[in-house]
C-alpha cells in the first residue's frame, strides 16, 4: 500500500473509476484538492461560473452518455449552490457524484466561516450521502458512492470531506469488491409476475405501453422494440421517455401528458391494459389520478419498488431491471396483430393532428423547432430548459434514439439548458448539440457562456425569445382571467451579450430568416447564438389543465388557429 494525502486518494479513486471530467469551482477548503489536481492530467477540470452550472453540466454529461457525471463545490455557499442541480438529478434519476469540501473537523458544528451541513441539507434529494472524517475512509466512500449512484435506479450521491481530511495522510487501500448490506437492487423480475403479465397482454384487446426514462437508463430500447413488434402494442412515452422508442416507428404514438399528443392521451385513457415501463405514473404524465382510465388493468415494471403502487393500484407489479424483464415477457407473449385497436388510434391522430403547424406569416416557435429538425435531419442532440420552448422542442423535433433529448423533467429547472448542453457537448465531442432556450431561463445561467468559449465548444444556442415567461403568461391568459402579473421581461440584447463573450451571433426577426440562420449556424465550426424573436402570444397546445384528467385534454381554440 502507498501512503497518500486525502486529496490524492480521492483523485486516485476517480482515475481508477474512469472519471475523465470534473465540473467545479474552487474555494478555500478544497484548495488542497486543486493543488493536487494537476498531478492527474487524465482528469479534465472544467471551471464553471456558478456551482449550479457545475451540477447541471455533470447531469447533462451523464444523460448524454449514461456514465457518471461529477461536480465539485467548496463549503458553505459553494455546496448549497449545487443543491438545485442535485435535486434536478434526483427527480430524473441521473447518476451524479457531487463532491464538496467542508470546514476542518475541529470547526464542524461551530458555525465556522462558510460552514454548511450539506449532508443534512441534501438528505432528501440524494440517493445517499457521506461525511468522510478520516482520509483512510475516502477510498471506500468513493467506491460505495459511485456504486450506489450507478446501480439500481440511478441517482445523485454526495460526498462531503473536511479540509484537513484532504491534507491528512493515510495508506491508500483500493476496495476491489463492494458489498453493501441492505442495498441489493432487484434485477430479475419475479417469474410468476412475468407469467401473469404475459397472460394479461395476450388477453388484452387494447393494450398500450407507456415507456419512461427508465427504459433509457436501462439501455433497453432494443428489448422494448422486440416486445412491441411481437405483440403489436402501440407505444406512447413520457416526456423524459422520448427517444426510448423511435418516433418514426409505425407503432409510435408520441408522448402523453400535460402537453402531450391528444391521441396519445386518449389512447392511454381508453386502453384495457396499460403497461408502464420504467416510469413513475406521475401527475404531469397521467393527469388527475382518480379519473385516469379506471377500467384499465395496470402492469408496472420498474427497478425501484417504491414507485410501484405509489399512485395507482397495480394488477401486475414487476420489480426488476427492464433490460432483463422485457425479454422474459417477450419470450412468453403470443405473436399477434391488433389492427382494430391501432386503427382507432390512427383515426384519433387524423382527426386531432396535434403536431400540425398552421400557416402564418408570423415566426411561430413551432416552426423554428420543425425547421431545425429538418435542417439537422433529426440527428442533433437537443438540450432544453423548462417552459414553452421545452414543450415545443418535445413536440416538433422527432427523436429516433435514446439520450437525444436532454431536459429537466421532474424538478422543472429553468436554466438547465445551457449548462446541460455544455455537459452533453463535452461528453459528445464532434456531435451536433443544440441548447434550446427560453429567454427567461437562459438568463438564469447565461454566465456559463464563458465556459463555452474557454472550452472551445461548438454548441449552437437557439433562444426562443418572446419577451415573456411564456408558460406563466399562458396560464395567466387561460386560467387567471388574463391578469398578467410578473410575466413580461425586459431583455438584454442577446446578440451583444454573445459578442461580448466572443461568440458568433445571429438575430432572426422574420420567418424567412429562420432557415438561413440555422443553416449558417450549423456550417460554422464554433459556437453560435441565434436570437429568434418569435410570436409573443403563441401558446402550447394540446394542454391538460392542472388538476384535469387526460380525457379532458383541450386543443387550440379556433381563434388561435386563425392568428
Amino acid at each position: 500500500m502507498t501512503r497518500m494525502t486525502g486529496a490524492q486518494i480521492l483523485l486516485e479513486c476517480l482515475q481508477r473509476e474512469g472519471i475523465d471530467t470534473i465540473f467545479g469551482y474552487p474555494g478555500g477548503v478544497v484548495l488542497p484538492l486543486y493543488d493536487t489536481l494537476p498531478s492527474y492530467p487524465s482528469i479534465r477540470h472544467v471551471l464553471v461560473r456558478h456551482e449550479q452550472g457545475a451540477a447541471h453540466m455533470a447531469d447533462g454529461y451523464a444523460r448524454a452518455t449514461g456514465r457518471l457525471g461529477v461536480c465539485l463545490g467548496t463549503s458553505g455557499p459553494g455546496a448549497t449552490n449545487l443543491v438545485t442541480g442535485i435535486a434536478t438529478s434526483y427527480l430524473d434519476s441521473t447518476p451524479v457524484l457531487a463532491l464538496t469540501g467542508n470546514v476542518s473537523r475541529t470547526l464542524l458544528g461551530k458555525d465556522g466561516f462558510q460552514e454548511a451541513d450539506i449532508t443534512a441539507i441534501t438528505m432528501p434529494i440524494t440517493k445517499h450521502n457521506y461525511l468522510v472524517m478520516r482520509a483512510e475512509d475516502i477510498a471506500l466512500a468513493i467506491r460505495e458512492a459511485i456504486h450506489i449512484a450507478t446501480t439500481g435506479r440511478p441517482g445523485p450521491v454526495l460526498v462531503d470531506i473536511p479540509k484537513d481530511v484532504f491534507q491528512e495522510e493515510a495508506e491508500f487501500d483500493w476496495p476491489e469488491q463492494i458489498s453493501l448490506r441492505g442495498y441489493k437492487p432487484t434485477t430479475e423480475g419475479h417469474p410468476g409476475m412475468i407469467r401473469r403479465a404475459a397472460e394479461l397482454i395476450d388477453q388484452a384487446r387494447k393494450p398500450i405501453i407507456i415507456a419512461g426514462h427508465g427504459v433509457i437508463w436501462g439501455n433497453a430500447s432494443n428489448e422494448l422494440k422486440e416486445l412491441v413488434e411481437k405483440a403489436d402494442i402501440p407505444v406512447v412515452t413520457t416526456f423524459l421517455g422520448i427517444g426510448a422508442f423511435p418516433e418514426e416507428h409505425p407503432l409510435s404514438y408520441g408522448w402523453l401528458g400535460m402537453h402531450g399528443m391528444y391521441y396519445a392521451n386518449m389512447a392511454a385513457d381508453t386502453a384495457d391494459v396499460v403497461i408502464g415501463i420504467g416510469m413513475r405514473f406521475d401527475d404531469r404524465a397521467m393527469g388527475r389520478f382518480k379519473d385516469f382510465n379506471p377500467n384499465a388493468k395496470i402492469i408496472h415494471i420498474d427497478i425501484d419498488p417504491a414507485e410501484i403502487g405509489k399512485n395507482f393500484a397495480t394488477a401486475v407489479p414487476i420489480v426488476g431491471d427492464v433490460k432483463h424483464v422485457l425479454p422474459a415477457i417477450t419470450a412468453r407473449v403470443k405473436e399477434q396483430k391488433r389492427e382494430t385497436w391501432r386503427k382507432w388510434i390512427d383515426v384519433q391522430r387524423e382527426e386531432h393532428p396535434s403536431l400540425h403547424i398552421r400557416e402564418s406569416r408570423r415566426m411561430l416557435p413551432q416552426y423554428v423547432i420543425r425547421t431545425l429538425y429538418e435542417e439537422s435531419r433529426g440527428n442533433a442532440t437537443i438540450v432544453t430548459g423548462v417552459g414553452q420552448h421545452q414543450m415545443w422542442a418535445g413536440q416538433h423535433y422527432f427523436y429516433q434514439r435514446p439520450r437525444q433529448l436532454i431536459s429537466s423533467g421532474g424538478l422543472g429547472t429553468m436554466g438547465f439548458e445551457l449548462p446541460g448542453a455544455i455537459g452533453a457537448q463535452i461528453a459528445l465531442p464532434g456531435q451536433e448539440v443544440w441548447a434550446i432556450c427560453g429567454d427567461g431561463g437562459f438568463q438564469m445561467t447565461m454566465q456559463e457562456l464563458a465556459v463555452v468559449v474557454e472550452e472551445r465548444l461548438p454548441i449552437k444556442i437557439a433562444i426562443l425569445n418572446n419577451g415573456y415567461l411564456g408558460m406563466i403568461r399562458q396560464w395567466q391568459q387561460l386560467f387567471y382571467d388574463k391578469n398578467f402579473s410578473g410575466c413580461a421581461m425586459t431583455q438584454p440584447d442577446f446578440c451583444k451579450l454573445a459578442d461580448a463573450y466572443g461568440i458568433k451571433s445571429i438575430r432572426v426577426e422574420t420567418k424567412a430568416e429562420v432557415e438561413p440562420a440555422i443553416a449558417e449556424a450549423r456550417a460554422f465550426p464554433g459556437p453560435v447564438l441565434i436570437d429568434f424573436h418569435v410570436d409573443q402570444e403563441e401558446n402550447v397546445w394540446p394542454m391538460v389543465p392542472a388538476g384535469a384528467a387526460l380525457s379532458e385534454t383541450i386543443e387550440a381554440p379556433a381563434e388561435e388557429m386563425m392568428r
